[in-house]
């Protein structure tokens, strides 16, 4: 039997920015499809008109495009295809796996009611549910599904193993309003069979839900896509992600500028795993990642361990590729573009900011001596370490640097051999150096500076700091 192609989906309702928990569901959607050569969808589910936006849309796709995930052809709409869901109904009404409800929302409150009062269930039972057509009111009305009274439903899931739910908990959920309108649970099934979707891999969340659009599929005769819910995401108190622990949204961390590669890679092991792996390459991610690496329990988000993976990921990024990112930084965060000569001297100095950076704020703290011009004027802490005493030594080093081989070594050799001529220890002369060449205490190592300055800044910096 040919296995069908895998299609997964990202379901997003844009009534608010993309959540990490959103982008994570994204990303596991992501990979499974992209490492199985299948397609990876996108269905914006804007059926609640009030609430989705335009703006709310876009930040969605945004926020995609920031951690590199790319979707197969144009985003659905879910509102758009809403003549099809309203046909879907109305085939259940004439197989009679659905029925018409006449009952008004003060009948249906007394019911709940009376089942309070009484201790008894609230699920509401309609008693039009086997009423025949000839026997019905020209009143307005909802279509309900006809969900099994007895027994019980089992769904398999890949992450929580065979769930089941007994029947007598389900209602006769609506499937169009008395408007005529469709409701999400049952858009959700249409859309996910009409666009032929396998696999649908979702936050736990949904998982009652899954027994609700069972019905459908089972009414419809449809085949039924695989089903993975995976757990939430926690914050550190082992309470669900929200604004106390800090930025939930995917812009905001593209903002603190955090690197979309480590995002990726963290976000990935974020409640999945491989063995001990935990620093790992895209192409990696898509070979590795599968269903049965979910974890069960929630997953505790963890700032630390993500900036440490970004950090690796920032020290073997391509250098052009690494400066383009940081550009893009720049501009999500409102910042000047850099000039012609601040691109080239961060091109230069790259290798040597790219250690131990674990944000990009970090990396352009430590770019500051390539992205300012003299006069440099040294920040505090910089300005203590220039007193006279060293001011004098640094004027003995500049003769020397005027005839030095322009390399680390021999530039390491004469500034050892300068200390040591005042007994004094090469660590010693780095501050006032470090204070000459980038007016900051925080900077790459000084020969790291001056290889990149070049032998004429380094010589003018330093005559500017002693004068």
């Amino acid at each position: 039997m040919t296995q069908k192609p895998v299609v997964t989906r990202f379901a997003p309702s844009p009534t608010g920015a993309l959540h990490i928990g959103g982008a994570r569901t994204a990303l596991f959607n992501w990979l499974y499809a992209r490492g199985r050569g299948g397609k990876f969808l996108l269905r914006i589910e804007d059926t609640d008109k009030a609430r989705s936006t335009d703006e709310n849309t876009q930040a969605i796709l945004d926020g995609l495009t920031w951690l590199g995930l790319d979707w197969d052809g144009e985003p659905f709409s879910q509102a758009a295809n809403a003549e099809r869901h309203i046909q879907v109904a109305h085939q259940m009404l004439a197989d009679g796996t659905a029925y018409k409800c006449f009952a008004t929302q003060d009948e249906i409150e007394a019911f709940r009611e009376e089942a309070r009062a009484n201790k008894t269930s609230t699920l509401y039972r309609s008693p039009w549910r086997d009423v025949a057509e000839a026997d019905h009111p020209d009143l307005p009305y909802v279509v309900r599904v006809k969900a099994p009274r007895e027994g019980a439903t089992t769904l398999s899931d890949e992450v929580q193993g065979d769930v089941t739910w007994q029947n007598e908990q389900l209602d006769d959920m609506i499937l169009l309003r008395s408007d005529g309108s469709p409701v999400y649970m049952l858009a959700v099934v249409v859309d996910d069979h009409d666009m032929g979707v396998t696999h649908v891999i979702r936050g736990d969340d949904h998982l009652a839900n899954a027994f609700r659009q069972n019905l459908i599929y089972t009414a419809m005769g449809w085949d039924k896509p695989i089903l993975a819910h995976v757990p939430l995401i926690f914050g550190p108190d082992g309470k669900k992600l929200s604004k106390r622990h800090g930025a939930t949204g995917a812009a905001e961390y593209q903002a603190l500028g955090y690197p979309a590669a480590g995002m990726r890679n963290y976000l990935t092991r974020l409640g999945w795993s491989h063995g001990d792996d935990e620093f790992f390459t895209d192409a990696q991610a898509r070979e590795w990642f599968d269903l049965d690496g979910i974890g069960k329990s929630p997953a505790r988000f963890d700032t630390k361990k993500l900036e440490n993976l970004c950090g690796q990921h920032i020290a073997i990024s391509d250098n052009a590729a690494l400066l383009h990112e940081i550009e893009a930084f720049r501009t999500a965060t409102d910042a000047t573009a850099f000039t012609v000569s601040q691109r080239d001297g961060l091109l230069a100095a790259m290798d040597s900011l790219k250690e131990r950076s674990k944000t990009f704020p970090e990396l352009l703290v430590k770019a500051h001596f390539v992205l300012t011009s003299r006069p440099i004027t040294p920040d505090e802490k910089a300005a203590n370490s220039l007193d006279i005493v060293h001011k004098g030594i640094l004027n003995e080093l500049t003769p020397q640097l005027q005839t030095v081989s322009w390399s680390r070594d021999e530039l390491e050799g004469i500034v050892a051999a300068l200390a040591e001529a005042h007994d004094t220890k090469l660590g010693k002369l780095a501050g006032p150096l470090r204070a000459a060449l980038a007016g900051r205490a925080v900077s790459p190592s000084v020969f790291d500076m001056m290889l990149v300055l070049g032998r004429d800044e380094t010589i003018a910096r330093i005559k500017d700091a002693c004068g």
